[in-house]
């Protein structure tokens, strides 16, 4: 299968290549990172259908590098942030309100769970993702709360 060309958007992406080894599987032991992709849904509907079907193509080609060299665990995309439903509980009520928390610049829209040896890897494998392009992407461990 050969690889999709990378996404070129004019004056909104920033691309820096990182060489990994990702051809061989890994098989030691590794801390899980939750890949969290924010973008500003402005950025993701200015696309053409063309350059939104690249950006897929490519996302999903990184996610079989990743499941390939052993570190891929779970992504998902998330629709956009008009379908959030925000929840809370306060002294013991259940409110809930339509749309996200807050308004921020940009929103979450998606996220990759991988394994890595430590941040260090866990960086570079996210540098890679190609919808971080479009805005930015927040790295955080998982906290395993049965150990």
């Amino acid at each position: 299968m050969r690889s999709p060309q990378p996404l070129k958007l004019e004056n909104t992406l920033r691309t820096h290549r990182i060489d990994l080894d990702l051809d061989e599987p890994r098989y030691e032991e590794a801390m899980k990172y939750l890949c969290m992709i924010y973008f500003s849904e402005k950025n993701l509907d200015a696309l053409s259908q063309r350059e939104y079907d690249a950006l897929v193509a490519e996302a999903l080609a990184y996610d079989e590098v990743l499941r390939k060299s052993g570190h891929y665990v779970v992504s998902n995309a998330l629709q956009s942030v008009k379908n959030a439903t925000s929840l809370r509980i306060e002294a013991g009520k259940v409110s809930i309100t339509d749309g996200p928390f807050a308004e921020t610049k940009e929103q979450l829209g998606g996220y990759i769970l991988i394994d890595a040896k430590d941040l260090d890897e866990a960086i570079q494998l996210a540098s890679k993702i190609p919808s971080a392009r479009l805005g930015c992407v927040e790295l955080r461990p998982i906290k395993d709360l049965t150990a």
